[in-house]
């Protein structure tokens, strides 16, 4: 199958996708209790039976379940994610003045985990049985298995408020107003504790299916073939173990690469990062423009993010046919 065909069908398949998920997140968040009608009201400090109606008129919120819906997918073929009565402002516009951020913190940990995780796992596999391989698992099984809330709020202690090492919260110094390289570096200073955390958990996951995947490779009648023809240890882990056994790896960071949005939802709460999962936190007080907007974003990101992994899957063995 040809790389134009086989993008072509990816995308169509994703266009199908982001429609179901679209009609599933409409009908999960006006299945939810409560009306976003008497809550923008309450904060205005008035309830009375005409600005209730005149509010859902102006928000739309009168029209049968299904004519909503219509307005609702309608507007997303032209771009158009809605009206957030509570922010005054486009969804759409509240989505990409956040998204720089998200992209940001969710690539860094990105990078991170899987760096880490392959190395780790690489370190791990080649020490099988030894103290070092010992120590890697139970950090990974500890990393994994601990509450991504109670590494962060740990790592704002220790790193951030004990030691003074990197800032606490936020996307970059207030007041500061640096520009160029320094602003550059100074977002980086900020980025370093949430990336890492985010990163932790997904660097233990992809430690521990790197070291099975090594050890199972390691087995091969290849890799026996090509100890026997007198290559070093070196060479035979990294070219023919390690290359094979990253594959499975590549899988899984693709799929979960767009679960570090849900992750980032938490992550950006508590170290306070202006990212859309901070946004759709905010947004839970019935905005429902906004969050139907961030699930949407969400959801073409991991559609996005699949489609890549199975380019990057053909690259990394050409001999994979990738399936229509």
């Amino acid at each position: 199958m040809n790389l134009l065909h086989f993008l072509s069908s990816r995308l169509a398949k994703g266009v199908l996708t982001l429609l179901a998920i679209a009609v599933l997140n409409f009908f999960l968040i006006r299945a939810a209790p409560g009306d976003p009608a008497q809550v923008l009201a309450g904060e205005a400090g008035a309830a009375d039976a005409q600005l209730l109606e005149q509010l859902r008129e102006r928000f739309g919120l009168n029209e049968p379940l299904l004519t909503q819906l219509w307005i609702y997918l309608k507007g997303y073929l032209t771009f158009d994610l809605g009206f957030s009565y509570r922010q005054q402002q486009p969804v759409l516009t509240l989505v990409l003045d956040r998204l720089p951020a998200t992209l940001l913190l969710t690539g860094a940990a990105f990078l991170i985990s899987l760096g880490l995780g392959v190395v780790m796992g690489a370190l791990a596999a080649r020490r099988a049985g030894r103290w070092s391989d010992s120590l890697i698992t139970t950090l990974s099984l500890v990393f994994y298995a601990t509450p991504l809330f109670w590494i962060a709020l740990m790592s704002q202690i220790v790193f951030a408020l004990k030691l003074g090492l990197v800032p606490n919260v936020g996307y970059e110094t207030i007041g500061a107003n640096h520009t160029g390289l320094a602003r550059a570096l100074d977002i980086g200073h900020h980025l370093i504790l949430p990336a890492l955390t985010l990163g932790l958990f997904f660097t233990a996951l992809y430690a521990r299916m790197m070291r099975a995947s090594m050890l199972e490779v390691a087995g091969a009648d290849f890799v026996k073939t090509a100890r026997a023809k007198g290559l070093s240890p070196g060479i035979v882990s990294r070219r023919h173990v390690a290359r094979n056994a990253i594959l499975p790896v590549v899988t899984l960071a693709g799929l979960q690469a767009g679960q570090l949005v849900g992750g980032a939802v938490l992550t950006e709460t508590v170290f306070a990062w202006p990212g859309i999962g901070r946004l759709m936190f905010d947004a839970l007080v019935r905005d429902y423009s906004v969050l139907l907007g961030v699930f949407f974003m969400s959801s073409a990101m991991v559609v996005g993010f699949n489609i890549l992994t199975d380019l990057i899957y053909r690259i990394a063995d050409p001999r994979i046919e990738a399936a229509s």
